[in-house]
This record gives structure tokens, C-alpha cells and sequence, in this order.
């Protein structure tokens, strides 16, 4: 069983700061990709960042120069520090991870609950 637990959202006046952290736990053999997704009311899930287990990243072009992604390997855990934030920015924040849960298993996509940003004055 793997868990994806995220951490860290609530409500934060725009222009002000939040970082989001997601652990992986369980029967864990490697995991290759990790990153953050969002959902806001009426709208699509979309990607927000990623990051590769070499390091390499990836943002959705408006979180550019705000957005940072980081992730402990040792820890399986994820992190998304948001500066400048926006009231577009308010949505339901989600980990995902891409994974081996052992040597011989496919790799598998799993997600954590969701943690809610709401960014409103």
C-alpha cells in the first residue's frame, strides 16, 4: 500500500507565501517523477510542477518565477514553495507521484488527497 499525504495549504492574502509538502510512504521501491497539481471549481485538473528523480523540473508557465519545486529523495517527499501568490492560484492542490512499489512491479501513478489554497484578501 503506498500514501501520498500532503501538508501545508490554507488561506494566505495575495502577494504572501505558502509551501506545500508531500510525503510518500509505504512499500516504496524507487520513484521516478513527482509533482503538484491543481483543480480550482468549475476547472480542469492541470499540472503544476514537476520534478524528475535527476532533478530536472517542469511549471506551467503561469507559476514561472513564483513557483519553486524541490524534493527530498531520502524522505520521499515533495515540496512546492508558492511565492507571490494570486487569487487565481486558489484551488485544491494535489501530489502525484510515479512509482515502483517493488523490483518487478509496473510503474503506477498515485495521488494524495488534496490540500485546499485559498489566496483571497
Amino acid at each position: 500500500q503506498v500514501q501520498l499525504v500532503e501538508s501545508g495549504g490554507g488561506l494566505v492574502q495575495p502577494g504572501g507565501s505558502l509551501r506545500l509538502s508531500c510525503a510518500a510512504s509505504g512499500s516504496i521501491f524507487s520513484i521516478y517523477v513527482m509533482g503538484w497539481y491543481r483543480q480550482a471549481p468549475g476547472k480542469q485538473r492541470e499540472l503544476v510542477a514537476s520534478i524528475t528523480s535527476g532533478g530536472s523540473t517542469n511549471y506551467e508557465v503561469s507559476v514561472k518565477g513564483r513557483f519553486t519545486i524541490s524534493r527530498d529523495s531520502a524522505k520521499n517527499t515533495v515540496y512546492l514553495q508558492m511565492n507571490s501568490l494570486k487569487p487565481e492560484d486558489t484551488a485544491v492542490y494535489y501530489c502525484n507521484a510515479e512509482l515502483q512499489r517493488t523490483y518487478t512491479d509496473y510503474r503506477g501513478l498515485y495521488w494524495g488527497q488534496g490540500t485546499q489554497v485559498t489566496v483571497s484578501s
